[in-house]
């Protein structure tokens, strides 16, 4: 199964974003009918630690290793992180071209936590993407079929945004299936 840990924005937090991203070009082309492929508000994460195809019987083994890097961080914690999406940025050009928000607030708590997912998941010998973690939120990939100007543009308007704070209270293991785009299942919620 393909598995990734996150932190999920609250709905209140999705929803200010959806109405942002609607007065973006991205959200006008996919409105119009356009082949821009927005991010479905239920799937919206902030990623920790991609892990990809994990063995069904090595489940018990992650579930332990998220288990321990939650108790840790929620050990050295007065409260859970107050974050809020804001800013923006583009990844990749062409066909991989996609556009994200950016995580504010305390972010510091963020990266550590997803240190501690990432220390457990190797003493564990888990397999995960070691690409430095940048906190961020994918919101579309327009891809090539929207004008790269009109892309920046958007990036360039997300800069001004500023979401409502919001709590990280939770971490949670999601499994993606890769059927006409991906579709995410949560599999275990540890609180923060």
């Amino acid at each position: 199964m393909r598995l990734f840990v996150a932190v999920c924005p609250p709905v209140e937090a999705v929803n200010h974003l959806g109405a942002q991203i609607a007065r973006l070009r991205v959200g006008a082309a996919a409105a119009a009918g356009a082949r821009v492929r927005l991010v479905d508000p239920a799937d919206l994460h902030l990623t920790l630690a991609f892990l990809g195809d994990v063995e069904t019987v090595r489940l018990v083994d992650v579930e332990s290793a998220l288990g321990l890097a939650a108790d840790r961080f929620r050990a050295g914690l007065e409260a859970p992180p107050r974050l809020r999406l804001g800013g923006g940025g583009v990844f990749g050009d062409g066909r991989r071209m996609v556009l994200w928000v950016d995580a504010r607030g305390d972010v510091e708590p963020l990266h550590e936590l997803a240190r501690l997912v990432r220390e457990r998941l190797r003493v564990a010998g888990l397999p995960y993407d070691e690409k430095p973690f940048r906190p961020h939120l994918t919101v579309a990939r327009p891809g090539d079929r929207m004008d790269p100007a009109a892309v920046e543009a958007d990036r360039t308007d997300l800069n001004e945004y500023a979401g409502p704070e919001w709590p990280a209270t939770e971490v949670l293991l999601m499994r993606s299936q890769q059927r006409a785009g991906p579709r995410y299942e949560r599999v275990a919620t540890w609180a923060l």
